[in-house]
């Protein structure tokens, strides 16, 4: 339910990052859940996010890492115990046999399929509790932080000042 004009929240003047810190949970843990429905409750840590990239967008682990905006000795060891069990499958690249290349599992692609059907879930409770416009002004917002943090001007000291 969308809070009326006139009546406060008590987040109403809670800091921006507090709210975003206060929330990063939301969906991490509805995917947590859904995964663990199904038996698979061993996803490591970022896991999830990996899976649920890789499954919904087809992209290559490397493609997921650059959009998290860190490097793959960052998540090696989430990645490894996805090999380790069962979600990931190491090949090599038919182009350069030198290169490796992971992909999902059935058992990856189930996890990544759970992941998306938790977000889809959350999504709609979201959509009825602060309706379709707020979500895409949300969006907007994150994407401009996003942007800053990409583009290295959060706050850091400027020169000569």
């Amino acid at each position: 339910m969308k809070p009326s004009r006139g009546m406060r929240s008590r987040y109403d003047d809670a800091p921006l990052p507090a709210l975003l810190y206060a929330t990063r949970g939301t969906y991490t843990d509805a995917i947590r859940r859904a995964q663990a429905r199904i038996g698979c409750d061993d996803v490591p840590a970022s896991g999830e996010f990996i899976l649920n990239a890789m499954e919904w967008s087809g992209a290559s682990l490397e493609t997921v890492v650059r959009f998290l905006g860190v490097t793959k000795q960052a998540v090696s060891q989430s990645v490894e115990m996805l090999v380790d069990r069962g979600y990931l499958e190491r090949g090599r690249d038919p182009a350069d046999r030198r290169r490796v290349v992971l992909a999902l599992t059935e058992r990856g692609h189930a996890a990544g399929r759970a992941g998306r059907t938790a977000i889809a879930q959350v999504d709609r409770e979201l959509r009825a509790r602060a309706g379709p416009e707020s979500i895409a002004h949300t969006r907007s917002t994150l994407i401009a932080l996003l942007e800053i943090k990409r583009n290295g001007r959060g706050l850091r000291p400027r020169r000569g000042s």
